[in-house]
């Protein structure tokens, strides 16, 4: 349960959200001011404050700042007309937790509100295996991860994860911490490919209050929050060159300066990082420091796409389907002869992340107690079902060529749009960066 404080001057709105969230058993207190925010503000304390972002007097930045002046373990979320998306993300630049668009879904907040309280949070998580399961595969390759695993955990030398998009670097990542002496500290984790240039250095090493225009309260950076954890960096081939400077100088001297002091922090803090691009290929382009390179490849592990380890596909099958079922409240116990053809054929160029994806779509669409050919994906069927004609597989193909171009034209004028502000960009096609650069790369657009 969380004390949340609900601030909009729409007083029909606020009484609709808080027989909700009391329904959910959340204590709710209302406010239809900026004033009246303030003043509860100042006299309770909250765990969690939802704001509409435009008010009379302020805006919701000015309910933030007065939250965070109170307790920086207050919980901000932001909620906006469609308009004001771009001001809500430099709300979340500045401290805000997430933000939800109006009309208002409230599942979505209450989502929202769950991820966000303390314990639920997976950006620090202090034991490395919330809501992590790790499967180990029967292939000889699979086999070898875990022996690499089981050898480097318990050590403090760094580690590079090498292997395409959706292979599970990330849960290998968590498997090393799990089983090293480190597994009682955080596991912090660090998307590079959705870190803004401006804000990577202050997501690294914090600042200080009034160091730079917006940074309206003081911000621990999360070399301090994974102190005496693990600090884990997915897809740092995409971290700017001036950033991985920076970064060396605080693995090297295991100590961080936040942004406007010259107080330095000792942090002890190990790295785990991860690429989907072969990092020393990207050294000999001049795209990623060599020093910064030699420093982190003290381990290397690399993991091989599904489609060269399928004697691990039945058992990760089973486990998604699994995981599907108790999530979706479905009672599936297996898969047709037909799938299991299916699912051995094709080629899952997205990996694990897509296979996962699959099996929970068919899981939905599902009505008997086997999940069966009609349930999978067109794609996914005529691409690898044996039997298939050729004027079958040449429609299905003319049509996935149709839904590509579709899918480039639109990339291209999103990115001519948004002045190749991949950023922008990404916010104007509702997906994240990290997404926008991997659809780059797969179209071979530059830029």
């Amino acid at each position: 349960m969380a004390k949340i404080l609900v601030v909009d001057d729409d007083s029909t709105f606020c009484l609709m959200l808080k027989t909700f969230l009391t329904k959910h058993e959340h204590s709710v207190v209302e406010a239809f001011s900026f004033d009246e925010a303030v003043r509860q503000i100042r006299s309770e304390n909250f765990d969690v404050v939802l704001t509409d972002f435009r008010l009379p007097e302020k805006s919701g930045m000015d309910v933030l700042s007065e939250a965070k002046h109170k307790s920086s373990a207050t919980v901000v979320i932001m909620m906006t007309g469609y308009a004001d998306i771009r001001m809500a993300v430099n709300a979340i630049k500045h401290g805000a937790y997430d933000y939800v668009t109006k009309p208002i879904n409230p599942d979505e907040i209450l989502t929202s509100i769950s991820r966000a309280l303390p314990g639920n949070r997976k950006a620090i998580d202090k034991d490395g295996t919330h809501n992590f399961i790790f499967i180990n595969g029967n292939s000889e390759h699979s086999q070898e991860v875990s022996r690499y695993i089981s050898i480097v955990a318990p050590t403090n030398l760094s580690v590079i994860i090498q292997g395409d998009s959706g292979t599970g670097k990330e849960y290998i990542a968590r498997k090393i911490h799990a089983e090293s002496k480190r597994s009682s500290k955080a596991f912090v984790p660090i998307d590079c490919g959705a870190l803004p240039r401006e804000l990577a250095a202050s997501e690294f090493f914090g600042h200080l209050k009034g160091s730079f225009t917006g940074a309206i309260a003081d911000k621990i950076g999360q070399f301090e929050v994974a102190n005496g954890g693990t600090l884990f960096l997915d897809e740092i081939g995409n971290l700017p060159y001036d950033i991985q400077v920076n970064l060396l100088r605080a693995i090297q001297e295991r100590k961080i300066k936040r942004i406007g002091s010259s107080k330095e922090i000792p942090v002890d803090v190990r790295i785990i990082v991860a690429s989907n691009e072969n990092l020393l290929n990207m050294v000999n382009s001049g795209a990623f420091r060599e020093d910064l390179y030699h420093r982190l490849n003290e381990f290397t592990i690399r993991v091989a796409p599904l489609h060269e380890r399928k004697d691990d596909l039945l058992i990760f099958a089973k486990h998604f389907l699994s995981l599907a079922n108790v999530e979706l409240g479905k009672g599936i116990n297996g898969f047709d002869a037909d799938v299991l053809d299916i699912l051995m054929d094709y080629t899952w160029p997205g990996n694990l992340r897509e296979l996962k994806n699959v099996i929970r779509r068919a899981v939905l669409m599902e009505q008997s107690n086997l999940l069966t050919v009609s349930s999978l994906p067109d794609e996914i069927v005529h691409r690898s079902g044996p039997g298939d004609d050729d004027k079958s597989a040449k429609h299905v193909e003319n049509l996935r060529n149709i839904k590509e171009k579709a899918e480039y034209d639109l990339i291209i004028s999103t990115l001519e749009k948004a002045k190749y502000n991949k950023s922008k960009a990404a916010l104007l096609l509702n997906i994240d960066r990290k997404t926008l650069y991997n659809k780059m790369k797969h179209y071979g657009i530059s830029g």
